[in-house]
């Protein structure tokens, strides 16, 4: 279990280095050429990646890559979701949780045999 939740851990935090830097640019560079914005999300990208390739090698030792793949999209809904309604001030929908309950459906699939074990 600590495997796992290390694993969890690492990747929450690689999702906030990229879910900023694939979007923030979009508030905080708009008025910048594309170049700048590119070459200021590959920096941030780089400490999402020393997170995010620890985190699924430690990870896939006690799950599946399936496993591993459901869960990253969960945690990237998780932190997209504030980010978007703090960060870039977008007004929350219900589509986030009709999104959400399809990610927990696919959590449910992908980790039912690992649950029956």
């Amino acid at each position: 279990m600590r495997v796992a939740g290390l694993t969890v851990f690492l990747l929450m935090l690689s999702n906030v280095f990229m879910t900023f830097a694939w979007y923030a640019h979009l508030r905080e560079l708009s008025a910048k050429p594309w170049m700048v914005a590119v070459l200021v999300s590959w920096g941030i990208a780089f400490f999402e990646y020393m997170l995010q390739v620890p985190a699924n090698r430690i990870g896939y030792h006690v799950m599946s890559l399936g496993q591993l793949k459901i869960l990253q999209e969960v945690i990237t809904l998780s932190v997209f979701v504030p980010f978007a309604a703090l960060y870039m001030k977008e007004p929350l929908k219900l589509d986030y949780l009709w999104a959400g309950l399809c990610i927990l459906g696919a959590v449910f699939f992908i980790f039912r045999s690992k649950w029956a074990a």
